[in-house]
């Protein structure tokens, strides 16, 4: 498991059972551990607002709230999976998450990230965010909880590692860590990553940054890391997942920094006996293009009036999706600009297609000319981020949730590709059409067994 998914959680808040619907929840979103020596996660403090004795008054309070602004009865969980590594075989769904018990230590207002949101978004114009509809969410925006979870002490556990926003720069790669829609289906969500950049800063020491890496409701609350040659270092809270004007989305995420949410809770931290060690003010940060991605290995694959991308595997093999060269034209290859390279377009033959029952929406791409210069990349044999293939859709209102991509995992390719390798025979890629109803269930997004997901 990567380190930032080491440091994300999901943070699960009921009301007691006789609590009236939708107040009982349960109610959650992303989390931050921030330290395993005490326990502490940090969290968004907009999914308590259902369970205020006051109601939203509350969050026009300028100090921190203690516990007892809340009703009573609540129960706090906090969602995370088990393991610092992958197992050597698949994990059944239900043994991938471990619950630990929560208590809020406070709720805190970052008075810096305030500031900064009032002057970069003006309450006379229509903005609003997390959602299409306009609410008191924006009241509730600048505020952070604080949770204490004994299950996370470890001997000699430490803080996460930080950094701080102020040494941020537009144009910067970050990676951001939530879970889409909270815990409503962590078995596929949980711990979610978006790469982006720094679109822009303001506020003191950069106290709101924004982002355009990819994120979706319920990821409120999670972490925006920042790479380093020594490893990933969190800079900031995932304040608000979409920002809207008006009727139109803006596509960017809205971010705290981690350090001015620090230095807004100091009081509430000292007086819990919690010692929080200095941010460091400068990181060495790992710069796009430095080769350490993947970037050259991916194509734009057009077939008539259809488009999309691929990935290539050889010098004269690609993957693609099925429904980008069903068309049935033949597929056109351009390969991206590279350090001495210009734009180049070969044509191909596609050898396989998965048929259109199949859940796995694969097609095989032969291209008549090798790509030169080209390194093949080494498959892994255990699940990592796979190949992209599809938007999710809300079929009951016809809606599609935008940056939400369903991906084959390259581990499931691995054995056909190595076998086409060998044989040049695409009947080994046949076996894509026989998926079991497991897999099939998990692509229409259901528990098995279960009613359909409304997703």
């Amino acid at each position: 498991m990567a380190e930032e998914e080491q440091a994300c959680c999901v943070v699960s808040v009921s009301g007691p059972p006789d609590a009236p619907e939708p107040v009982a929840g349960p109610w959650s979103c992303s989390g931050v551990i921030l330290s395993r020596g005490p326990g502490l996660v940090l969290c968004q403090g907009a999914v308590f607002a259902p369970f205020l004795r006051d109601g939203s008054a509350a969050w026009a309070r300028p100090r921190a709230l203690p516990p007892d602004v809340l009703r009573p009865g609540l129960r706090l969980l906090v969602l995370q999976p088990p393991a610092l590594e992958a197992p050597a075989a698949p994990r059944d769904p239900a043994d991938r998450l471990q619950q630990y018990e929560a208590r809020l230590l406070a709720l805190v207002p970052c008075g810096a990230f305030q500031r900064a949101l009032a002057r970069a978004f003006s309450t006379t114009e229509p903005w609003h965010f997390g959602g299409e509809e306009a609410g008191d969410e924006r009241a509730a925006l600048h505020w952070f909880a604080w949770l204490r979870v004994p299950g996370f002490d470890s001997p000699g556990g430490g803080w996460t590692a930080r950094a701080n926003a102020s040494c941020l720069r537009k144009g910067e790669g970050l990676l951001a860590c939530g879970s889409p829609f909270g815990a409503l289906c962590p078995d596929l969500f949980l711990n979610t990553l978006s790469r982006g950049v720094v679109s822009n800063l303001s506020g003191e020491e950069n106290a709101l940054v924004l982002t355009d890496a990819r994120c979706l409701p319920g990821t409120e609350g999670g972490g925006a890391f920042l790479p380093s040659p020594t490893g990933p270092r969190l800079v900031a809270v995932i304040a608000a997942s979409f920002c809207w004007k008006g009727a139109e989305w803006v596509g960017l995420t809205l971010l705290c920094s981690l350090a001015a949410i620090l230095r807004s809770s100091a009081a509430v931290l000292r007086d819990a006996g919690i010692a929080v060690p200095p941010v460091p003010g400068q990181v060495a940060a790992v710069q796009a293009g430095s080769g350490q991605d993947s970037l050259g290995w991916v194509v734009l694959v057009e077939c008539g009036a259809t488009w999309g991308s691929g990935v290539l595997l050889a010098p004269q093999l690609l993957l693609t999706c099925r429904h980008v060269v069903e068309a049935g034209a033949r597929p056109r290859v351009t390969l991206a600009v590279g350090p001495g390279r210009a734009a180049t377009v070969l044509k191909g033959r596609v050898v396989f297609a998965t048929e259109e029952s199949s859940p796995f929406d694969v097609a095989v791409v032969e291209l008549e000319e090798s790509v030169p210069g080209f390194v093949p990349p080494c498959l892994a044999d255990t699940f990592l981020p796979g190949i992209v293939t599809s938007n999710t859709r809300d079929t009951s209102v016809g809606a599609t949730y935008p940056h939400l991509n369903f991906c084959i995992p390259v581990s499931v390719l691995q054995p056909p590709v190595e076998h086409y390798h060998r044989t040049a025979d695409p009947a080994v890629f046949a076996v894509l059409n026989r998926a079991s109803e497991g897999v099939r269930a998990a692509w229409r997004l259901q528990r098995q067994p279960g009613p359909p997901s409304k997703l």
